[in-house]
């Protein structure tokens, strides 16, 4: 019985909130019928001859007053809301009327899941979040002691956010140090020093650890940052592969004999590529590209399944300097495939090789007389499919934005991504002829194929909303991020800033001209009232005089 009366009342009271969320209007419309029916016994007629004397006898300079209030009011709601969308990135009276109101309007579904539901659906919502937003290590990174700190020497502005070097400690710890490490007193020192948040006593744990051992990972912290040059860092890095091969060949031989054995062997062959690939780094820098492609083409053919590091993306900008397209085209072949993750360098090399291709002859004016050809159309569209994955690129490659040095972390599609592509890729771009006036004349054509407002993609999955909040955590706070889509004003900004504007315009006409304000306002009320008039004298000559007369007696 309990139940049948619960149930009872949980239908009577969905009926009332869709009765207000979906007939308001009729609601609207009999209270005021019963408000003009009940007109005499409630004396409205009385209450407005004494409102409208009452309005009569005040002066100009109450208006003024009214207006010049209504529109300071305005103004300091108009700068709070401009304030809180520019740095939450929404309106804070939308998002109390989403929040507290529109639950009591009866906006949220009443129907209340399972909780296995619920679980399955946050742990969705969760996944999809962080596959999204998902971090990773940049393939080019910078070496902290010989390029990042001499920036700092020079200019004094810190080029990585503790963010950045926050999620660069816990790689380290990731990739440099295993459950064994407390049994070898270096490693132990270093398992330490990798979570150490000040430089300096970095350094010095890894100075301690080599008076104890040859150890490779207090060589790599040196070369990392402790080395002011990439000539030094190269020579502590040589050292770093002494050591790590050794360690290598000891634990190869002994990773099935446990699961200790097993992830220390796991930890070594990290150390190993890690130290092989920033060697190749230092031989290009240094100028020997050679060498240093040779080094990443036997690197990925020792250890083919360690594709975490994306050796070739270093592979594909050493290969790019060298001009050896062929070899480029080759690498696109296999790693610009469905099945693997995008990422800039792969979509916009595919896209400077199908531009050099027509580039050096290619002119716009000439293109919108006989249309474009096959290869000229190729080429629009791998651009095309370049911006759409990164739209933050081309300021960058167009030099309509400064760049500033790469972080160590970069986000897919979000501006420290392009930031990272176009520091060292703009030089490519540069060398092929006609590359970038092809580039600036269709990159923004590719905007007019994207559907809006972004629910889906065109030619990938649609663009994440979460860049701009992850980019500015990793790119440091002088530079300005890029955002895409840009976001559009929200409406209560867009009315805030309406009625500031026109109660201030109100303000100054009354003062100035206060008579004239005066017959203005009452034509225009008048004018505004005319039609409910109207209805209500068709009411009175439709109903009978009889009824009419009893109704108002009620």
């Amino acid at each position: 019985m309990a139940e049948a009366g619960t149930g009872f009342l949980e239908q009577l009271k969905s009926c009332i909130v869709w009765s207000w969320t979906y007939l308001w209007t009729l609601w609207f419309f009999i209270m005021l019928f019963l408000v003009y029916i009940l007109r005499v016994p409630l004396k409205i007629n009385d209450n407005l001859t004494t409102v409208s004397m009452f309005l009569n006898t005040l002066t100009p300079k109450f208006y003024v007053a009214l207006t010049g209030t209504s529109s300071l009011i305005s103004g300091l709601i108009l700068i709070f809301e401009w304030w809180y969308f520019r740095k939450y990135g929404t309106s804070f009276i939308e998002q109390v009327s989403v929040s507290h109101l529109r639950p009591l309007l009866g906006g949220v579904d009443n129907s209340a899941p399972s909780a296995a539901t619920a679980a399955a659906g946050d742990a969705d919502t969760s996944r999809q979040s962080v596959s999204e937003c998902k971090v990773w290590r940049n393939p080019l990174n910078l070496f902290r002691g010989a390029e990042y700190n001499r920036y700092t020497w020079v200019t004094g502005r810190e080029p990585l956010t503790y963010y950045d070097m926050n999620l660069s400690a816990q790689d380290h710890q990731t990739f440099f140090t295993c459950d064994s490490d407390h049994l070898r007193p270096a490693d132990a020192i270093m398992q330490k020093a990798w979570r150490e948040r000040n430089p300096q006593a970095r350094i010095s744990a890894a100075h301690e650890a080599l008076e104890l051992n040859e150890c490779a990972t207090a060589y790599i912290l040196l070369a990392e940052e402790e080395a002011t040059t990439i000539v030094e860092a190269e020579k502590l890095f040589k050292q770093a592969l002494k050591a790590g091969e050794g360690c290598y060949r000891r634990s190869q031989q002994l990773q099935h004999h446990g699961a200790q054995y097993e992830a220390q062997h796991r930890r070594d062959t990290n150390v190993l590529v890690y130290i092989k690939r920033r060697l190749a780094m230092c031989a290009r820098k240094l100028g020997r590209t050679r060498e240093a492609v040779k080094m990443m083409r036997d690197l990925m053919k020792e250890f083919p399944l360690l594709s975490m590091f994306n050796i070739h993306e270093n592979l594909l900008e050493a290969l790019l300097e060298l001009q050896a397209y062929a070899d480029v085209q080759a690498v696109l072949a296999k790693y610009d495939d469905i099945s693997l993750p995008k990422s800039a360098t792969i979509c916009y090399t595919a896209a400077l090789l199908k531009a050099r291709a027509v580039s050096d002859k290619f002119s716009p004016e000439a293109a919108s007389r006989r249309g474009l050809s096959t290869a000229e159309m190729n080429a629009v569209e791998a651009i095309h499919r370049a911006v759409e994955f990164n739209p933050h690129v081309p300021k960058y490659l167009l030099e309509m934005k400064s760049l500033i040095l790469p972080p160590e972390h970069i986000l897919k599609r979000g501006d420290s991504e392009a930031i990272a592509y176009a520091f060292f890729h703009l030089q490519h771009w540069k060398r092929v002829e006609g590359a970038l006036n092809l580039l600036h004349c269709t990159w923004e054509g590719t905007f007019r194929m994207i559907p809006y407002p972004l629910e889906k993609g065109h030619l990938f999955y649609p663009y994440p909303i979460c860049t701009e909040t992850a980019d500015r955590e990793l790119l440091p706070s002088f530079h300005e991020v890029s955002v895409y889509p840009k976001k559009e004003l929200p409406f209560f900004i867009l009315f805030t800033a309406g009625l500031c504007s026109f109660t201030a315009m109100l303000a100054l006409l009354t003062h100035q001209f206060p008579e004239l304000m005066g017959v203005f306002a009452k034509a225009f009320l008048s004018t505004l009232f005319a039609p409910l008039n109207f209805v209500m004298e068709k009411v009175e000559s439709i109903l009978p005089s009889s009824l009419w007369h009893q109704l108002t007696r009620i």
